[in-house]
């Protein structure tokens, strides 16, 4: 009987870790990013760079648009996007989760690496 209950115990823990990981599969594939964070780009040319992504919410509370700026330097929140040094330009998503970059500053590599962060994006809690 202790066998049984030893297996036991490890079947529950394996059924239980893989309904967690298709649940937040299922929500992370609709949510995205739903706050600001900071995404770490290996830039072709030049220095890496730390991205700070943030997300345009719509009506609907879903986040469709991230802007994207360089994460440190001078402070140029104030500033109008085109007049911002630090605007990298922004992704937009569709429903389905297909993504198009809007802007110049970034090579497709780097689009794909911040694509990628704000699909995949998990808070650490």
């Amino acid at each position: 009987m202790l066998i049984f209950l030893a297996f036991y115990i490890n079947y529950y823990k394996i059924f239980s870790t893989f309904v967690f990981i298709i649940l937040s599969e299922q929500v992370m594939n609709t949510t995205f990013l739903l706050k600001e964070a900071k995404a770490w780009v290996k830039r072709r040319q030049g220095p890496d760079e730390i991205v700070r992504v943030v997300p345009d919410i719509d009506d609907d509370n879903r986040a469709l648009t991230y802007k994207l700026y360089v994460a440190y330097g001078a402070d140029t929140r104030h500033l109008p996007d085109e007049k911002n040094p630090d605007y990298l330009g922004q992704i937009l998503f569709d429903t389905e989760g297909y993504w198009i970059y809007d802007g110049d500053e970034l090579t497709i590599a780097e689009q794909e690496q911040l694509a990628k962060f704000i699909i995949n994006y998990v808070e650490v809690i």
